[in-house]
């Protein structure tokens, strides 16, 4: 029976798409809740490109998950550059900039989720490119090369946007010292970092 059949019944899935699905939709929801910072936002984000996956199942090859995540990074940006992206006001600020309070472990728990939300909101304040290179690069721990491919860009724009990105987050230098916030390592466990 083909994919499509007559009106009233839903398409069967390809071979091996629901088994994707059930076992990589979390992560790749992880993965748009950091880009979107909106757990609906994500949701969405999330059922548009699995339905374009779907769509081109037949056409995935190599590791449907790199190629969803693609997907998944194309829609963000397609969609962000549509959106206007201003500041969004907020009524409490911080009781310490961010730089200030990763530089040490803290002693109290109730920082490191602070220290944690204070992140995810400076790292959802940036724009869209530059959160995308983020994302890849310390959730993902892709190397620059594969940012550059995921985002159908140069290595160079990668490099600038990271660079960027980091100058915007004033953390640079206190990256490899953060080990209660959840961001990996800036080693590259082997990868060409070029």
């Amino acid at each position: 029976m083909s994919r499509r059949s007559w009106a009233g019944t839903a398409p069967a899935p390809p071979p091996g798409f629901t088994e994707f699905v059930m076992g990589r939709s979390a992560a790749l929801f992880r993965t748009a809740v950091l880009l979107t910072r909106d757990a609906h936002s994500a949701q969405d984000l999330v059922q548009t490109a699995l339905t374009r996956v779907w769509r081109n199942w037949d056409r995935v090859e190599g590791e449907p998950e790199a190629y969803t995540r693609k997907v998944i990074l194309n829609q963000f940006l397609t969609d962000r550059s549509r959106r206007w992206t201003g500041e969004h006001p907020t009524e409490v600020l911080p009781d310490a900039p961010v730089h200030d309070r990763l530089g040490s472990t803290p002693s109290d728990p109730a920082h490191v989720v602070t220290d944690r939300a204070v992140l995810t909101h400076a790292i959802g304040a940036l724009p869209p490119r530059q959160r995308a290179v983020i994302v890849l690069r310390y959730y993902h721990d892709l190397s620059e090369a594969q940012i550059a491919e995921a985002m159908g860009t140069s290595t160079g724009t990668v490099k600038s946007q990271h660079s960027k990105a980091l100058a915007a987050l004033r953390i640079s230098e206190h990256l490899d010292d953060a080990p209660a916030v959840d961001v990996p390592s800036t080693a590259t466990n082997g990868r060409d970092r070029s």
